[in-house]
């Protein structure tokens, strides 16, 4: 019998996804521990959202597999995404609710019992800084409180693992640290959250373990010493991916 601290919080087996003619995601296997902070980094349309979007059950891949703690999330989808919290890229909430009541259905849809419901959105609504602007709509609210209730939705039923694309985007500089202490609090009491970004200082702060994806392939994945070297994420990032101009740029845009 496996013991459940060997089952991965997030598997990926031969992930696929075309669109057309562009192949999306080529074959991505993936392996995340549980209770990691996992950083999944690449240059734009590397094909981090496709995969964060077929593991967590938003889009069906044309081949392979995702399982959340030994769950197959397409063969298993309902008890697959009652394990996720999920914060996605693009995708519509339902901004015509009051942030205080986009929190409560999420929590309701989430079964979360009804007697816990009140007191977790106030404890959200708080860490958020939100409390100002629980009762205005969703529709009214800026890029950053946006982002802050999204993420807010995805907590709200304590998740055991939480997937976020990009979540520290648009959000001021006191709310992402505050956001930072509940995340770090979160893996050490045994969640996991795997965590999309374009930022290399906030992976390397944060996150134990990374992966670099580019045109849909993991070029490497490990622990962040492993994947870096001696070198620092950043050049480590450069040099996987390359593409990187050391050009002065054109004459005319030199203004000496």
């Amino acid at each position: 019998m496996i013991e459940t601290s060997a089952v991965p919080a997030l598997q990926l087996s031969g992930l696929v996804k075309r669109f057309d003619d562009k192949v999306a995601v080529a074959g991505i296997d993936l392996v995340v521990p549980p209770t990691s902070f996992y950083g999944l980094v690449g240059p734009n349309g590397a094909g981090k959202t496709t995969t964060l979007s077929m593991a967590t059950g938003l889009l069906r891949p044309d081949a392979g597999t995702a399982w959340v703690h030994g769950v197959d999330v397409w063969a298993d989808p309902v008890a697959a995404k009652a394990m996720i919290g999920n914060l996605a890229d693009g995708v519509r909430l339902f901004d015509r609710l009051t942030g205080e009541q986009l929190i409560t259905y999420t929590a309701m849809m989430f079964s979360v019992p009804r007697e816990q419901i009140a007191p977790r959105v106030a404890d959200l609504l708080d860490l958020m800084d939100l409390r100002e602007a629980a009762g205005v709509i969703v529709a009214d609210y800026s890029a950053g409180m946006t982002k802050k209730v999204a993420l807010a939705c995805a907590l709200v039923h304590a998740p055991r693992l939480l997937v976020l694309d990009e979540p520290f985007e648009s959000v001021d500089p006191v709310s992402a640290a505050n956001i930072e202490d509940v995340l770090r609090s979160y893996t050490a009491t045994g969640g996991t959250v795997i965590v999309s970004s374009h930022s290399m200082d906030l992976v390397q702060r944060m996150c134990d373990h990374v992966a670099v994806i580019a045109a849909g392939r993991v070029l490497a994945a490990g622990t962040v010493d492993e994947v870096r070297g001696a070198q620092s994420l950043q050049d480590r990032f450069v040099e996987l991916v390359g593409g990187r101009h050391t050009s002065e740029g054109p004459a005319w845009l030199r203004q000496s």
